[in-house]
């Protein structure tokens, strides 16, 4: 940045960057993505805030965190009950924080229309970026309703997880139509960081062709680290773990550590070789 005189000028504080991991269409690996993002932004020595908003909260047991209800989590924060900061738990990942899920989640849309005079700025107001860390990451569910909006709203770029299916280019395409919205009635300053190509079976032409057709319209948008189909990915929510800590051998996981490199380089504008991303479970 430089100032008039021109003189470079620093932030006095850290740049949060928040980002919303989002796709109305479900079963696009979003969760997948945020939880083992977060996990690779964080073991890359980025302190990182993954914020559940799911109320079926995958996210949360992914990390190894309990779903229960009697504690503070994305609803109250969302409703303004809580402090951002009261709902912040820690998990088994160094670097990693969680704001978890809750069932409470399910019904906030009617809640926070008859709490509040301005719901879709319910997790803006929440100052996500004022607690410190280098990246939010947060998990929206597969909806068009206030939370994914409320996501959207407060973050400052968003992440498009995209499966390599015909059938879900129409959710992209509508995926970015709302992006557009958004970012024209609610967020200005909102960008895309990108799209990345999840639940891809090298073996498959249709996920080729897919593949191509997505590259061709949205080109450079698109990252070039694709996310496998693997059978380590699907297993390790089951065992409360993100992929690395559970097989950081697998496809899946070796992808992600591509991915995130990839991402980094894309975002900080700096090269983080794979190599320095290694986990140590």
């Amino acid at each position: 940045m430089i100032d008039h005189n021109g003189q470079a000028k620093y932030p006095t504080e850290p740049v949060t960057r928040v980002v919303a991991i989002a796709n109305e269409k479900g079963g696009v690996a979003k969760t997948t993505t945020s939880v083992n993002l977060a996990t690779c932004l964080a073991l890359a020595d980025r302190r990182t805030l993954l914020v559940d908003l799911d109320n079926q909260g995958n996210a949360t047991s992914s990390v190894g965190v309990d779903r229960i209800a009697d504690r503070i989590g994305a609803p109250e924060v969302l409703l303004g009950e809580a402090e951002a900061a009261q709902a912040v738990v820690s998990t088994e990942i160094p670097g990693l924080d969680l704001i978890p899920a809750s069932r409470e989640l399910a019904g906030i849309d009617i809640d926070l229309f008859g709490s509040m005079e301005r719901p879709q700025f319910a997790l803006r107001e929440a100052g996500l970026e004022r607690l410190g860390y280098d990246y939010v990451i947060i998990d929206t569910p597969p909806s068009l309703g206030l939370v994914p909006i409320n996501a959207l709203a407060a973050a400052t770029a968003c992440l498009v997880p995209q499966q390599t299916e015909y059938l879900a280019l129409e959710g992209l395409g509508s995926m970015l139509n709302t992006f557009e919205k958004v970012r024209g009635a609610l967020n200005p300053g909102l960008t895309i960081d990108g799209v990345v190509l999840t639940m891809f079976d090298t073996r498959t032409r249709l996920h080729h062709q897919v593949a191509d057709d997505v590259r061709t319209h949205l080109g450079a948008l698109v990252f070039k680290e694709v996310i496998p189909v693997n059978v380590r990915l699907a297993e390790a929510p089951s065992f409360g773990k993100p992929v690395l800590l559970y097989d950081i051998d697998s496809r899946g996981a070796q992808a992600y550590l591509r991915f995130t490199a990839e991402y980094l380089e894309r975002v900080e504008g700096g090269s983080t070789p794979v190599e320095h991303l290694e986990v140590h479970p």
